[in-house]
């Protein structure tokens, strides 16, 4: 569902700040015991830039991760280099540069479903007035693809490529609500779960009574547990199984009577159910 709130993944640091470095054993490394330390320091250097507010200094990264100021100035330079970060401003920090964004995209580009799940967004978009997304479960999150917005004045913007929590969102409920009781087991965080909105659901079994609805109903329903004030339906394409991908579609709070979640829900049921059928016909798997 559309959303202006982010949320912060945890990065874990593999030490101390300053020290020996596990860097210096490339043995170690080479030897296929785990990963590469130098390649999973870079990765995690790219997620904490990929998250608010955007830009960090070498003070903060250190903060974040926890690496030796010696390995990270490192890291930053060959980044610099090769343009996958952009260099600190006048008072600012290193933030993504235009490397990341072509790689970034080339996960869009490549996808054979996106362009039939686009249309199919637009279409309901155009069909309901309101903001349509369609999204990948990504372990215990949702990844959004793409959105189109409302075309009315009531309008909520989503990021493409931006992460949320699946409990808390009707796109990840609907996801969720295909898995088995073991599956969500190994995709979901340890409870309590993170809160987004004080309407949340934050344990287990209020997370279990919603799927069981939506598992009856056809699809998930979130009101507020994203985007205060926000209603939001989400339907599975059932293309693969389990379903790794949905559609949603979002309103205002003060207009989503029953009657109009119920409108809204067959509209979107009746688009992912022809966007599957398209999908399985044209062999996309």
């Amino acid at each position: 569902m559309a959303t202006t709130t982010t949320t912060t993944t945890p990065v874990p640091g593999p030490g101390p700040a300053d020290g020996p470095d596990p860097d210096a054993d490339p043995a170690a490394d080479d030897a296929g015991r785990g990963p590469v330390k130098s390649a999973e320091r870079t990765v995690r250097i790219l997620q904490v830039l990929a998250q608010p507010p955007y830009t960090f200094t070498v003070a903060q990264l250190q903060e974040r991760t926890g690496y030796p100021r010696s390995s990270l100035h490192a890291l930053l330079r060959t980044l610099v280099d090769l343009h996958w970060i952009e260099p600190p401003t006048a008072g600012g920090g290193y933030g993504v540069g235009a490397q990341a964004l072509l790689s970034g995209t080339a996960y869009l580009d490549r996808d054979p479903a996106l362009p039939r799940a686009t249309a199919a967004i637009e279409a309901v978009r155009d069909e309901t007035g309101c903001t349509t997304h369609v999204a990948r479960l990504d372990r215990g999150d949702v990844v959004y693809l793409a959105t189109r917005e409302a075309t009315d004045a009531h309008r909520e913007h989503s990021r493409v490529g931006r992460y949320l929590p699946a409990h808390a969102t009707a796109l990840g409920k609907a996801l969720l609500a295909e898995r088995t009781a073991d599956e969500l087991d190994a995709l979901l965080p340890a409870g309590p779960f993170p809160a987004l909105t004080p309407d949340t659901v934050r344990t287990r079994a209020g997370l279990d009574v919603e799927l069981e609805a939506a598992r009856t109903r056809g699809w998930a329903l979130e009101r507020g547990q994203n985007v205060p004030g926000t209603v939001c339906v989400g339907v599975s394409v059932d293309y693969r199984i389990p379903a790794t991908d949905a559609l949603s579609c979002s309103m205002p709070a003060a207009l989503a009577t029953d009657a109009e979640v119920e409108r809204v829900a067959a509209v979107v049921v009746r688009h992912a159910a022809r966007l599957a059928r398209d999908l399985r016909a044209a062999g996309i798997r």
